[in-house]
């Protein structure tokens, strides 16, 4: 986004620039019309080099008997240059010339000699003439076959030929470079930002295809890209939540009323006044408890869940030896009559791990993972537990050796009401079960990330950071 401003205020100061520039230009090219003048031979000189030149060129003009007479080095100078050349009396008669032009007159009025003498003349674009005074009452006309321009400022620096046309067109011209340029830029940017507001609708109606622009508003299109983008997998995530919810709750009121009916049913039986069934009541009992846990375990899964999510869990930490607690934890699950007969292999590389944890949520994190080993494996299938210092972060892995994940189920595992799809039969589990052990994990300020082959086995590492 900001590089987008940049851009922006780049392309204005460009105009603003661009129109500098323009003026500076044209001011420079009307000052070299102005103060410039271009000889026969295509050089160019000032435009005062005329009246200089005519003032110096006295010194070659001698006087003999008083009358002026033109040296041969004068002359020679006049042919290298094209100048033409006239000496006047007193009365403004001509008593020598040398390379006149045909329209020089031979007699110049009292008045004509004075406006040469004081500004010079113009001869209708076919060059400048020239007078200079010399002694005995005599003058000197010299005629330059230069085309003044339509803007030259000549003499003193006072007259211009035509400049204010040139200046107004040069003006003009500027002028409209300047409008043009910013009405384009302003045709440019409307339709921009039409397209902007166009574009932003369509991501808010989901029509939005994504634009591969480039200009100044390349990092606008490609923010709008990348939101639509996120968009767009936020519904499919969305969607893909809902459906799993909804299958979820399909599945858990079928799971909560499951065990419902032997519960209701055993109950009536023992409601029956028969003495022959009295020794059965026991075993009658049992089923009753074992259904009634597993309802209170789904509740208590769904009531944590939720519990983590919105932050209800109290953290009430305390310090302890971390390696002594997960050997604990496996020695109580190991002497559960539901387990004991299976195998779960602890090790680990030091003996000593302190660290601050709520001992209930890592109790009921490890646990479900271990469970789970044991629930979706073999009868044969074995646990391992490993853990691991390095540095400054604790490494624990729960690893098993059943029948691994499919790799399309690993993506979901610790996404809530997600059940595996590994096997063709009931998927056991409430599905919260690793959604709780990676919020617990998270609140801890730890990771976890799992690695399964199928046929082989699924491995859950943990990092927790010790500070």
């Amino acid at each position: 986004m900001k590089s987008s401003g940049y851009r922006s205020i780049f392309h204005i100061y460009l105009i603003f620039f661009l129109s500098l520039f323009g003026a500076l230009t044209a001011a420079v090219i009307l000052s070299f019309l102005l103060f410039s003048l271009q000889k026969p031979d295509g050089s160019l000189v000032r435009s005062d080099w005329p009246r200089k030149f005519t003032e110096q060129f006295g010194e070659q003009i001698v006087f003999t008997d008083g009358k002026p007479l033109l040296l041969q080095s004068g002359m020679e100078l006049l042919q290298e240059e094209g100048i033409g050349f006239q000496i006047l009396d007193a009365s403004g008669r001509e008593i020598y010339s040398f390379q006149r032009p045909e329209y020089a007159p031979g007699v110049y009025s009292a008045p004509d000699l004075l406006l040469l003498f004081s500004e010079g003349q113009t001869q209708d674009g076919q060059g400048i003439c020239f007078a200079s005074p010399l002694s005995g009452d005599y003058c000197c006309l010299l005629y330059f076959p230069i085309k003044v321009s339509r803007a030259t400022m000549y003499l003193n620096g006072q007259r211009f030929t035509g400049g204010k046309t040139v200046i107004l067109a040069a003006a003009a011209i500027l002028f409209l470079i300047i409008l043009f340029s910013g009405l384009a830029y302003g045709v440019f940017t409307t339709r921009s930002m039409n397209r902007l507001i166009t574009s932003i609708r369509e991501i808010a109606a989901r029509s939005y295809l994504p634009v591969s622009g480039g200009g100044v508003f390349r990092d606008l299109y490609d923010s709008m890209n990348r939101l639509d983008r996120e968009i767009r997998t936020s519904d499919r995530l969305r969607e893909q939540t809902e459906r799993m919810q909804e299958e979820w709750i399909a599945n858990i009121t079928h799971d909560l009323k499951t065990p419902l009916s032997p519960i209701r049913g055993y109950a009536e039986l023992m409601q029956e006044p028969d003495s022959a069934k009295q020794e059965q009541y026991g075993q009658y009992a049992r089923i009753i408890l074992k259904n009634t846990s597993y309802m209170e375990a789904l509740i208590d899964d769904l009531k944590l869940t939720y519990q983590l999510k919105n932050g209800m869990v109290p953290m009430k930490k305390e310090e302890q030896n971390l390696v002594r607690f997960l050997r604990e934890l496996v020695i109580d699950i190991l002497n559960t009559p539901e387990y004991e007969q299976r195998r779960i292999l602890f090790t680990c590389t030091r003996e000593t791990i302190l660290f601050s944890f709520v001992p209930t949520l890592l109790t009921r994190a490890f646990r479900n993972l271990i469970l789970n080993a044991f629930l979706h494996g073999e009868a044969e299938t074995e646990a391992a537990l490993h853990i691991c210092q390095e540095g400054t972060v604790i490494q624990i892995t729960v690893s098993d050796n059943g029948k691994g994940i499919p790799e399309k189920d690993q993506e979901n595992l610790f996404r809530r009401y997600y059940r595996g799809t590994g096997t063709d039969e009931k998927t056991e589990g409430t599905g919260l079960g690793l959604a709780i052990v990676k919020n617990i994990v998270s609140m801890h300020k730890g990771t976890i990330s799992v690695s399964s082959i199928p046929g082989t086995g699924t491995a859950f590492h943990i990092r927790f950071p010790l500070s």
